[in-house]
């Protein structure tokens, strides 16, 4: 089975320079290859890498018309003029606006905090709410997060003679608004060293700037944000959240205190993958859903019942976005198996009452699935649709919908994601145009997507003390990932498709007497897969997972391969529709039950005859009835070999020989003798009665009489059994009946009645005699 991504091995850094290293900066080597890897390596730059500190901060008054900015702001406070920090609703916008508030406040400003209605208003600024800013009586705006792409609404405020700052990190576009003061780390008149700060680490420049010394209470607000809002954690960003994570764990800020109990996270065990993954989405979730001004109210709040209270609520609508995603999600993979979609390069999937928040997560969850670029989009009251859209390394989704701006109301993107909205009535073009761009780059045949591994690591190596070692490399993030490392185990063990939907994976890699516990996300429907893989070679993220106050080792799983092939056990004694609907070439050894069947195949499925020369046309192998003979079988898996990567099991049998047997040698004497004395023997009227007398079962009286009929030793005329005089001696063996029920008995025994590990072993070895010896997942 083929992995999802394209595996790219880091190469080998050179071990003199490895050693060297290792020793100066009193390193693990393996820790050492990983520096290598990410461009470090001298000692100092290793020193400075491994220690980030507060000096390592830029001067924030590098960063253009920013002198410019601190002098307006300071202007405001000391006029006592009415500041107005307008934000953005998710989590790098909410922690951007409390940093920015609680630095004006803490200067004694007169300040107030704005956030637009992602469904109402969208994102950035907007003329209606400038003016009702204004009307209320804010005399300068300060937009954190946002700003860059609001020249009408500044340009609104600024001819009221209210002037605008902006702090934003976004895209530049080609002409900047006409602000007070932009402050921007990649501003075309300015030489910031570092450009890839987030919006709330260009909140945190302006705060020190403000301060005239780095905001060191806010390091805890500029690591969140910085972290979910997925920017390079290098330079300062890497300070930053280095720094934030410290302070964070010390529970300096009592609404994430609040939140962590509510998430069931102890505080000091936070680190970046617990913002990524807990906090962020919590924040998140409110503007997803509704209003994003709680979560500014949670981080600033001193009142720890307040805090409290809007944990909970922050929890709740968490809960809320995780039952959507997951409603939506299950409704839009179900859609996406459907023939037409099946047959389909890019998808896309429209519904009414999708709700607007979670549809990027949900198109992300269809991509992951099924490999396709994806458009999710809800059918509004007014005829028209809006969603989101993920895409594939391979494919440019915004390029790919930019030649069809035409058909769209609005539109907006980059290379891997998009938002839009349309006329309902221009779906089907959209559709269409979509899908004509897949073909014209050959998406199909596109390589995968890069998976970079930086280390092979044995089951023996994956340890606790090892996790320590190399975690000196965190915080990590975008350009400083998490190791990669793969690992091929004796064994893959307890594999449990877990979750209230069965969609994650729980499985341990086994070797020698080393044991690694394995998690994986949205795999649980590569259960089978690996319960039936002989050699697996998993890739992974290394981390410690507490439960019940025991921290564990585990490897986050994001991709796997399996060497040879895949043999999953459905044996049955009833055929059911659903078996059927898979994309897999059927095989049945019995035409008339093929001819019963085949009309319940999807159209993606392929029914062919065991009797007849067939070519697959899709990589699964289902065996649906049993072979006449292990010999027949053996021919057919040999024959196709090399066409499939799956095999199913099924091997049906209507009437099993088994439930009859063989009769015994006594029970063919005692039949040999009532002929003998008898002159005529009425079978269609005394079958019951001879059954009885002979002391056998009926279906095996009538298989005994055809083997002495094959044999010539009796004959039927009209229903009337007679002794053959004189037959000729014939061994009971080399009757055809008698032979072909041995080799149903056979192959009733081989592969109905033998267990899975058996037949596992015996079906591999047909194929491959070297791999049938081997055990290798269990």
């Amino acid at each position: 089975m083929k992995s999802r991504y394209d595996w790219e091995y880091l190469p080998k850094p050179n071990g003199t320079l490895v050693n060297d290293l290792a020793q100066q900066c009193q390193l693990q080597p393996e820790v050492v290859r990983l520096l290598i890897n990410r461009g470090l390596t001298e000692q100092k730059t290793i020193e400075k890498f491994l220690n980030p500190q507060v000096d390592q901060l830029h001067d924030p008054l590098l960063l253009f018309d920013m002198t410019k900015a601190v002098k307006r702001i300071r202007q405001a406070i000391a006029e006592n003029e009415l500041i107005a920090v307008y934000g953005d609703y998710d989590a790098d916008g909410v922690t951007s606006t409390s940093l920015m508030l609680e630095t004006l406040e803490s200067l004694g400003a007169n300040v107030t905090t704005y956030i637009p209605d992602r469904f109402q208003e969208g994102y950035g600024p907007h003329e209606s709410a400038f003016k009702k800013l204004i009307d209320a009586g804010v005399k300068l705006i300060i937009t954190v997060d946002n700003g860059v792409g609001g020249k009408q609404a500044i340009t609104y405020a600024q001819s009221q003679q209210v002037d605008v700052i902006v702090t934003d990190h976004h895209e530049l576009p080609p002409t900047l608004p006409p602000a007070y003061a932009i402050i921007h780390p990649r501003h075309p008149k300015g030489h910031y060293p570092f450009g890839d700060l987030s919006g709330v680490g260009v909140a945190f420049k302006v705060a020190s700037a403000l301060l005239e010394a780095p905001a060191t209470d806010s390091f805890d607000l500029a690591a969140i944000g910085t972290v979910c809002d997925l920017v390079s954690l290098t330079d300062e960003n890497r300070v930053l959240v280095s720094l934030g994570l410290q302070q964070l764990r010390q529970s300096s800020r009592i609404g994430i205190d609040a939140l962590c109990q509510v998430a069931g996270v102890k505080q000091n065990n936070l680190d970046e993958q617990i913002i990524g993954f807990v906090l962020g989405p919590r924040l998140n979730s409110l503007g997803r859903l509704g209003d994003a001004k709680p979560g500014i109210k949670l981080l600033t709040t001193f009142d720890p019942d307040e805090a409290t209270d809007l944990a909970k609520f922050v929890q709740t609508q968490n809960k809320r976005r995780q039952q959507y995603v997951q409603e939506i999600a299950a409704t839009a993979l179900e859609m996406a198996q459907t023939p037409e979609n099946q047959q389909r390069q890019t998808l896309v999937l429209a519904h009414t009452g999708w709700h607007e928040g979670v549809l990027g997560i949900v198109a992300s969850r269809v991509v992951e699935a099924t490999g396709k670029p994806t458009l999710i989009l809800t059918q509004r009251d007014d005829q028209t649709l809006k969603g989101s859209g993920r895409s594939v390394t391979a494919f440019h989704l915004f390029k790919a919908l930019d030649h069809y701006r035409q058909l769209m109301t609005s539109f907006g993107g980059h290379h891997m994601a998009v938002g839009l909205s349309l006329p309902q009535k221009n779906l089907t073009a959209l559709m269409q145009g979509l899908e004509l761009q897949a073909e014209q780059v050959d998406l199909q045949h596109q390589k995968q997507a890069a998976l970079k591994i930086d280390l092979q690591l044995p089951v023996t190596a994956a340890t606790s003390d090892f996790l320590h070692a190399y975690r000196q490399l965190a915080p990590f993030g975008t350009d400083n990932p998490a190791p990669l490392f793969a690992l091929t185990p004796q064994q893959v063990t307890q594999v449990k498709a877990i979750g209230a939907d069965h969609s994650h994976l729980k499985f341990n890699l086994t070797d020698q007497d080393a044991k690694l516990a394995v998690i994986a996300f949205q795999m649980g429907r590569y259960a089978s897969d690996l319960q039936a893989a002989q050699q697996v070679t998993v890739v992974g993220q290394l981390n410690e997972h507490e439960w019940r106050g025991k921290r564990q080792l585990q490897l986050q799983l994001l991709d796997f391969k399996i060497t040879g092939k895949i043999i999953i056990d459905q044996r049955t004694v009833q055929l059911h529709k659903p078996l059927f609907q898979h994309a897999a070439t059927y095989v049945f050894f019995s035409d008339k039950l093929k001819r019963q069947i085949q009309g319940n195949l999807s159209t993606q499925g392929q029914a062919v005859s065991a009797n007849e020369a067939f070519k697959m046309t899709t990589e699964t192998l289902v065996l649906v009835d049993l072979p006449p003979t292990l010999v027949a079988l053996k021919t057919l898996l040999q024959q196709h070999q090399q066409e499939y990567d799956k095999l199913v099991t099924c091997f049906y049998c209507q009437q099993p020989a088994s439930l009859v047997g063989m009769p015994t040698r006594s029970d063919f004497i005692r039949l040999f003798k009532f002929v003998a004395t008898h002159q005529a023997i009425n079978l269609r009227k005394q079958l019951t009665q001879l059954a009885d007398y002979l002391n056998v079962r009926q279906p095996l009286l009538v298989f005994m009489v055809k083997v002495f009929a094959e044999l010539g030793f009796i004959k039927i005329v009209d229903g009337m059994m007679q002794q053959v005089t004189h037959p000729a001696k014939a061994d009971l063996k080399s009757a055809p009946s008698y032979q072909q029920r041995q080799q149903q008995l056979l192959v009733e025994q081989k592969l109905i009645q033998s267990d899975y590990s058996t037949l596992k072993q015996w079906l591999h070895a047909q194929v491959d005699p070297n791999k049938g010896a081997k055990k290798n997942v269990s």
